[in-house]
């Protein structure tokens, strides 16, 4: 899923429980907000989830059986589905669902066929790195020295490097230029 004519950029962060995938991500897209770019992100949730609190009006649409409920405002929207029997979303669905951007970051999803960068952090959960049986990590991303399995390996921390990286290899900052009427560098 690397750019191609008409689709939006993807870059997943993967890892596991407690390698710092949330904190990167947001990160990222701090940074590359900064930058200029509208960015989206996909967050896999590997269990029952809430959005709506328990005693909130929506909570209590989809408790009487909505199966959709949309809320609402000035300042927002979203949109409640039950999936009831039917079998959770690909990735590929979810990306359709979202309003044109200029990237689309994806935390979780490790399976997924996109460009990952692996988080990985002393204190995670699985210790095998995903690096070693997934092509499709990109670069590693580590709180500790760490192999690449021959990609480029970064501080956790070094967001500034990790989005040069990730703007590089998905050829966002070409994208950028053409969008503002600007040469490429």
């Amino acid at each position: 899923m690397k750019r191609t004519a008409g689709h939006t950029p993807v870059i997943g962060i993967a890892g596991w429980k407690k390698s710092g995938k949330t904190t990167l991500v947001e990160r990222l897209v701090g940074e590359f907000s900064r930058r200029g770019l509208k960015v989206a992100t996909v967050k896999h949730a590997h269990h029952d989830f809430q959005i709506d609190q328990e005693h909130t009006d929506s909570a209590r649409h989809r408790r009487a059986g909505a199966s959709q409920v949309a809320v609402v405002s000035a300042k927002r929207w979203a949109v409640i589905a039950e999936l009831e029997a039917a079998p959770e979303p690909d990735l590929a669905q979810v990306l359709a669902w979202l309003a044109p951007c200029d990237l689309v970051v994806v935390e979780g999803y490790k399976s997924a066929p996109i460009p990952k960068v692996e988080t990985r952090r002393r204190e995670a959960f699985g210790s095998k790195p995903l690096a070693q049986a997934d092509a499709n990590v990109i670069a590693v991303a580590a709180d500790h020295a760490a192999e690449g399995a021959g990609r480029p390996v970064f501080a956790l921390d070094d967001v500034a490097a990790i989005a040069d990286f990730i703007a590089l290899s998905l050829g966002l900052a070409a994208k950028r230029a053409a969008s503002a009427g600007m040469p490429a560098n």
